[in-house]
């Protein structure tokens, strides 16, 4: 980004952001703990359920070692809520002028989702070179973001969606990809269940990703 930051731009963090949805507000340290001790020291959030905002506010008073991000903003009164909740970086699916105007206006790093090269030309003229690629694998893959590498070489790209622990090396071997976000990291069933360990255990099975070696 253009713009310094307050805090780390979140694509430095870790090869991967774990992508969750929170159900339950109480689950939401326990998790960032265990990715924090996996070797991934953090997490985006999603908007998508009611304990969302309050998980965000958990996670930012009690594990301070942990980067926590909204995800899944949509609307500019999302951006002031999750301000509001501790959030430290936003992101969002999609991007229009208002929502994007709203996220600069944070002061917080962001990563808007675009999905194409007019999306991501829109975001660039606004001084923002950190971006969202979604959904990654419905929209072209890493073919795609390869072929964004020469027009656009100044962004830098988290692609979110449809990624996997063995399709994430592909995406990482791309010049232009800093990092993948993801929800393999944390299972519905696993986080049902509370299995922190295992979630540590995934947390460092991603944080030694990295792409392919050439023969």
């Amino acid at each position: 980004m253009s713009r310094t930051p307050a805090r780390p731009d979140p694509l430095d963090v870790a090869p991967v952001i774990p992508v969750v949805e929170i159900r339950e507000r109480a689950q939401a340290v326990p998790l960032a703990r265990a990715l924090a001790s996996g070797g991934v020291p953090i997490v985006e959030i999603t908007l998508r359920t009611p304990d969302a905002l309050e998980a965000v506010a958990a996670v930012a008073e009690e594990v301070p070692e942990i980067l926590v991000g909204a995800g899944t903003v949509t609307a500019p009164d999302q951006v002031r809520r999750a301000c509001d909740a501790g959030a430290q970086f936003l992101v969002s699916p999609g991007t229009t002028p208002a929502l994007l105007a709203a996220m600069l206006d944070s002061r917080l790093p962001v990563l808007p989702g675009t999905a194409t090269a007019s999306e991501v030309l829109a975001v660039l003229e606004a001084g923002v070179t950190s971006v969202k690629f979604f959904p990654a694998e419905a929209a072209g893959g890493a073919e795609q973001l390869r072929a964004l590498a020469g027009p656009v070489p100044e962004a830098r790209f988290c692609p979110t969606g449809g990624i996997t622990a063995a399709s994430a090396p592909q995406y990482l071997a791309l010049p232009n990809v800093a990092c993948v976000g993801g929800t393999w990291l944390t299972p519905r069933q696993v986080v049902e269940a509370e299995d922190w360990d295992r979630i540590e255990s995934l947390a460092r099975e991603a944080a030694a990703l990295a792409p392919p070696q050439d023969d």
